[in-house]
């Protein structure tokens, strides 16, 4: 890779989770201090937890009962519109649905498709399965790269043997798989970093999950993601 080239970072999201929508906006940041292009991609809580309903608090399988729509509707617009459009879509519905706390209603849903420049007919897709093939199998691509036992967001670089190549071999839960890219879930955190903060989390992110057999840091969250 040159040194005038951005290193890619695949980016899987679900537009209904919070912790994702911070991690995404730091993401954005990134971009700006580090030569980094991100690329996004949809996965779904709903998928990742079908098989586990009945193992979940109520509170959250209510919640999932209204994942489908969004993630069905970000899905259409990649298949009919192209990956480019994700990006714009992605922060139009999360701007509605975190830092306004609207509803996920179809009026809202429409609102960020026009935002993002997108036809409004897309917002039928909420109610249809008619992609549901190609969601799990962008899900699959991503959380194949971390393993079951985590959520979303997740996020993948080339590894240093990879050569830009995008890879999609399972190593389990993170760090390094031979010749393929660096993955990992999160980082969790709020309220996301700018400048400088922003750049040394990404630096630290990157030297952690890049050890062979690293798995996870983690403490107890004491506040709510802070959307500004």
């Amino acid at each position: 890779m040159s040194e005038t080239a951005k290193t890619p970072a695949d980016f899987w999201f679900d537009p209904l989770c919070p912790w994702a929508w911070m991690t995404s906006r730091w993401m954005l940041e990134v971009e700006k201090v580090r030569p980094v292009e991100v690329r996004w991609h949809v996965m779904s809580l709903a998928v990742l937890n079908e098989d586990k309903l009945d193992e979940l608090p109520e509170e959250y399988r209510e919640l999932l009962a209204t994942a489908w729509g969004p993630v069905r509707v970000c899905i259409a617009a990649e298949q009919q519109h192209g990956s480019e459009v994700l990006g714009p879509l992605y922060t139009a519905l999360g701007t509605r649905f975190h830092n306004r706390g609207l509803e996920r209603t179809r009026e809202t849903i429409v609102e960020a498709l026009e935002e993002a420049g997108l036809p409004a007919e897309l917002a039928d897709a909420a109610d249809s399965d008619a992609y549901d093939k190609q969601l799990r199998a962008s899900h699959k691509e991503g959380i194949d790269l971390v393993g079951q036992e985590v959520g979303t967001p997740v996020i993948a670089v080339p590894g240093p043997d990879s050569h830009g190549a995008s890879a999609a071999s399972s190593n389990g839960g993170g760090g390094r798989a031979t010749g393929g890219q660096i993955a990992f879930f999160g980082p969790v955190v709020t309220p996301a970093p700018k400048g400088e903060e922003a750049a040394k989390l990404w630096d630290g992110t990157l030297m952690v999950a890049s050890i062979p057999g690293f798995y996870e840091i983690k403490r107890t969250r004491t506040q709510g993601p802070v959307f500004d």
